[in-house]
Order: C-alpha cells, then sequence, then structure tokens
C-alpha cells in the first residue's frame, strides 16, 4: 500500500473506512479490509473520543470480528512521554483472541503525516499474537527493531524516507522460512536512511529467506551502489520479480546491473522513477527481451539525484 495519496484497497480487499459514517459496509465482514485513520473528527462521536483504543473497541463490540481478515491502522503512536494511550500494538495484541482470522496487517496507513515522522513500537508482539499472520506493511521505523520469528509471514513491506540500518539488520537477522515479498524503501540519510550494502549482505547472501521471490530495495539515494551488489547477489537467481525503482539509478547503476549475473530469468524488472539516459533505456530493454522492463518516469532536466518519496 503506497500511500502517497488516495487509496481504495489494501491485500486485495477493498478498503473500509471504520470511522466515516456514510461509507457503507459489506455483508461479508471478511472480505473487505478495516481501516482507523487518524484524522478522524473530534465531533465524531457523541462522547467526543476519536483515539485509537476507543475507536477500536466499538469495532469489536460492532462487527462480527472473528471473520475479519485484514486491518489497516493509521499513524496512532503516542506523540509524547506523558501520552498514556496505548500504542496501536498494545491495543492489536490486547484484542487478539477477537481477531483469530487476522491476516493482513498495515501499519500507519494514512497519508496525513510526513513520512519521516512515522515510527511504530517493536513489532515482535504481533508474531506471537497472530501466529498466522501472512502480510504487514510498515510505514516510518521500528523504534528498537528485534528480529521477526514467523513461519507464516509471506510478505514484509517497510515504507520509509530514512530507513535506519539497525531496521535493515532486523530483517536481515529474520527467521522467515516462508518470506516470499520483502519490500525496503530505504530512503536518504538526510531522514535516517543509514543502511550500507553490507547491512543487506544477509538478504542480498540468498541465505535467511529460502522462498524469496520478489525482492524491493527502493527509494534509495544510493541506487546505483545498491545495483551493482545485487547484479552479484545469489539471492537474484531465485527471485521472480526484482525491483530498484524510486530511487537516483543512473547509467553508472543500470551499467552494473547488465554486467553482472544474468537477469532473463526474471518476469519483471522494476526501475521506474530513475535517471538513466536514452542509450542505456534501450540497451535494457535489449538484454531483456522476456522481461516486463519497467522504465517509467524518467527524470530530466534535473540538477541533482533525488529519491521519489523523502517526506
Amino acid at each position: 500500500m503506497v500511500m502517497t495519496g488516495h487509496f481504495e484497497e489494501f491485500a486485495g480487499l477493498p478498503l473500509i473506512d471504520f470511522t466515516d459514517p456514510d461509507q457503507p459496509w459489506p455483508t461479508d465482514v471478511g472480505a473487505a479490509a478495516w481501516w482507523f485513520p487518524s484524522d478522524v473528527p473530534y465531533d465524531l462521536y457523541d462522547d467526543g473520543e476519536a483515539e485509537f483504543p476507543g475507536i477500536f473497541e466499538r469495532f469489536l463490540d460492532t462487527v462480527d470480528t472473528a471473520q475479519v481478515t485484514s486491518l489497516a491502522v493509521g499513524f496512532w503512536e503516542p506523540t509524547s512521554p506523558v501520552d498514556e494511550l496505548p500504542a496501536p500494538i498494545q491495543v492489536l495484541t490486547g484484542a487478539a483472541d477477537r481477531l483469530p482470522a487476522l491476516r493482513n496487517l498495515s501499519l500507519n496507513a494514512s497519508s496525513d503525516r510526513a513520512l519521516w515522522e512515522l515510527y511504530c513500537q517493536d513489532i515482535t508482539p504481533l508474531f506471537v499474537s497472530f501466529p498466522g499472520l501472512t502480510c504487514l506493511e510498515v510505514r516510518g521505523h521500528v523504534v528498537e527493531p528485534r528480529p521477526v520469528s514467523s513461519t507464516a509471514l509471506r510478505r514484509l513491506r517497510f515504507e520509509s524516507g530514512g530507513l535506519p540500518a539497525e531496521q535493515v539488520r532486523m530483517v536481515g537477522a529474520g527467521d522467515l522460512p516462508g518470506l516470499e515479498h520483502l519490500d525496503l524503501w530505504l530512503g536518504v540519510a538526510d531522514y535516517g536512511g543509514d543502511a550500507t550494502v553490507d547491512d543487506l549482505a544477509p538478504i542480498l547472501s540468498g541465505e535467511r529467506f529460502p522462498a524469496l521471490r520478489h525482492l524491493g530495495l527502493e527509494n534509495s539515494e544510493t541506487a546505483d551502489e545498491t545495483a551493482a551488489a545485487v547484479a552479484g547477489a545469489p539471492v537474484v537467481a531465485r527471485l521472480e520479480s526484482l525491483s530498484l525503482a524510486l530511487g537516483t539509478l543512473t547509467d553508472r547503476g543500470a551499467e552494473a546491473l547488465l554486467s553482472g549475473q544474468p537477469l532473463t530469468h526474471l518476469r519483471r524488472l522494476d526501475l521506474h522513477h530513475h535517471f538513466l539516459s536514452d542509450g542505456m533505456m534501450e540497451r535494457v530493454r535489449g538484454a531483456l527481451p522476456g522481461v516486463e522492463v519497467n522504465l517509467d518516469a524518467r527524470q530530466q532536466g534535473r540538477d541533482r539525484l533525488f529519491v521519489a518519496v523523502s517526506e
């Protein structure tokens, strides 16, 4: 779920705003992804309360949550040390017995805050409380990240304007034997994106995630260096799709890709939002005739390189 504007679905399901009194609810509550945006009008409820714990309690009391498979939660983290409201992860794990079918979860799923401002608490309790969780998407960084262990998780995505190196290392140290789809928005140093190719080494080695079929190392201001590391990475041989999109890829990075291991086995190569020349774009397409290559959104006439989403 790329939260750069209006969105209408999550995990392939239509998104239902639980806080919108005018939005009709589906008959089958499990056929929708239930959204809790954080820009709720404070006059929405009679008692004037519009904080996540209270709203979610209403959800539990109103909807047959035993059938709910997918939740998208806006940015509801405490904003100060004196804020005594429980964080969303605490609220969710505290209600785990009432959400036995939960499989897909998106945290900080709102576009009303700058990306660099978003964070969430330790995510490891989610996999204890929801052992069947197959998809987790998080916008922003994780505070004091710890490696995740799950046999069920298939999709993991972190969107960030600057993904800290410790969070990248957290991912690489995870015990996720069933992980098939991994996306990391690496971001820029000005917003905390200090990960290097060395931090990516456990992922690129192919040893950690034997089921991985899609890898996205995106939104990176060091896209050329990432491309060079990917060009010789053992994990690439088992991938079906690869994305280095949204970043600062130039001819230098594309040359490294073309000079490295064959990429003709891929189904898709996503490089959109890039800084390639006409000639290099033609070379990439010509070298990968059977691959769906996305070279959209070329950035032209710029005096500096920039990622697609930093703030």
